[in-house]
């Protein structure tokens, strides 16, 4: 099993809201689980790896 938990940040670039979440690192990709901002934007995000 090659998978890592790790911290991220993801702000929204529409309504600038943060949001602090814990996911998985797993062939590179890191999937918390998050889909969508409370604002109704899904794809103009910042995503920042944070340590953990």
């Amino acid at each position: 099993m090659n998978s890592a938990r790790v911290k991220v940040t993801i702000r929204c670039r529409s309504c600038g809201d943060k949001f602090v979440l814990r996911g998985k690192r797993e062939r590179g990709k890191i999937d918390t689980g998050f889909r969508q901002c409370v604002c109704g934007n899904a794809d103009r995000f910042d995503i920042e790896e944070n340590d953990a």
